[in-house]
């Protein structure tokens, strides 16, 4: 029954081309939008993710890295006693207004105050050392490549951020954040670039380099809570990234318009598979009632069925993954934010099947049709 199954696929394959094509598209959203999502909230976390840095310390309570509160420059020095850290940087993060050179309008830019020392922690996988050098010549800034046309420049033009003149010395990938544009900079141009005097004294976040970046959650838990050092708090990277994709994912609201309009695809692939299966099923009625004339019973012909939508469900699947690969591929190369992790890629995939197997439970229905009787009409 199994070979009968796929025999008819291929034999009908006119018949059920509609229903892997449903399948498919319907894969090829859920992919797309798994990738979508993935990409632009973990542009979220990008300081974080970027950096080498295994521990951070900043405000406590502090909900996404672009959310961060000054804290006491005295954080440095508990850090820096603690025997199982190597190495600690401070970041000063400035919420500052953009202009380019043809001063058209403002633009809303984070501006990042890193070390600009080749063994930087802070940006360390997307700056390489020698363009993170350039941060060293005065009011130099770095910007991600795909935020050139958004500020209207291009590598050596100057523009003025907060009132103060700087010259874009050099692009890069990986820098694009959320809900921003990312400006990079040294801490001696980020200091001049901040408008508040109470933060002269003050950073934003401390980051942390260890021994054994494996200790990374006991090492925190013991570092924070000390408060002769004023308010702070201290986080693995890994749960500082999570908390500010989580922030935005979920807090923010996006995240049930994603889980919504994952939903409506489901139900209209499921809606649109099953009848083109239950179509399938009923322009076969006739073989199926001549099998069970011959004492090929309803359960036999139920699992055939069954074995067809998976057939069904398989087919669409493998075109929406080669599809899928082409179109991530040329949103890559376009800068558009995108990411998939094999789990996540699995979980779209195996939605898919489900889309399908649901799709047969529901053609299942029509073998009532399938009677001897109709043979004799």
């Amino acid at each position: 029954m199994v070979a009968l199954a796929r025999k008819t696929l291929v034999y009908e394959w006119r018949r059920f081309l509609p229903a892997i094509l449903a399948v498919g598209f319907a894969g090829l959203l859920q992919l797309l939008q798994a990738a979508l999502v993935l990409g632009i909230f973990g542009s979220a976390s990008v300081y974080i993710t970027g950096s080498s840095a295994d521990l951070w310390a900043g405000y406590p309570g502090t909900q996404s890295v672009n959310l961060g509160r000054s804290i006491d420059s005295g954080v440095e020095m508990r850090l820096r006693m603690d025997p199982a850290v190597t190495a600690v940087e401070p970041f000063h993060w400035v919420d500052a207004d953009w202009r380019g050179p043809s001063d058209t309008g403002g633009v809303s830019v984070f501006v990042s105050g890193i070390n600009a020392r080749p063994d930087g922690m802070l940006f360390a996988h997307a700056l390489p050392p020698a363009l993170r050098a350039r941060l060293n010549e005065p009011d130099a800034v770095i910007v991600d490549r795909a935020d050139l046309d958004s500020l209207g420049v291009k590598v050596g033009d100057s523009a003025v951020i907060n009132g103060h003149r700087v010259r874009v010395v050099g692009v890069s990938n990986g820098l694009r954040a959320l809900g921003g544009v990312n400006v990079v900079a040294s801490l001696a141009t980020a200091a001049e670039l901040d408008t508040d005097p109470s933060n002269a004294n003050r950073m934003t976040y401390f980051v942390a380099k260890l021994r054994d970046p494996a200790t990374a959650d006991d090492i925190a838990a013991r570092l924070r809570g000390n408060g002769a050092f004023g308010k702070y708090d201290v986080w693995t990277a890994q749960d500082f990234a999570r908390r500010s994709q989580l922030y935005w994912m979920f807090d923010t609201g996006a995240g049930a318009g994603v889980l919504f309009l994952a939903g409506i695809v489901f139900l209209v692939g499921a809606v649109i598979t099953s009848q083109t299966l239950v179509a399938a099923v009923i322009g076969s009625v006739r073989e199926y009632a001549t099998l069970n004339a011959l004492g090929v019973g309803v359960g036999a012909l139920r699992r055939v069925v069954m074995e067809q939508a998976f057939w069904v469900g398989a087919l669409g699947l493998v075109g929406s993954t080669l599809l899928g690969a082409v179109a991530l591929a040329i949103a890559r190369s376009r800068s558009v934010p995108v990411a998939l992790d094999p789990w996540t890629t699995l979980a779209c995939l195996a939605l898919g099947m489900g889309l399908a197997i649901v799709s047969g439970l529901a053609a299942m229905r029509s073998l009532r049709r399938a009677d001897p009787a109709t043979l004799l009409r």
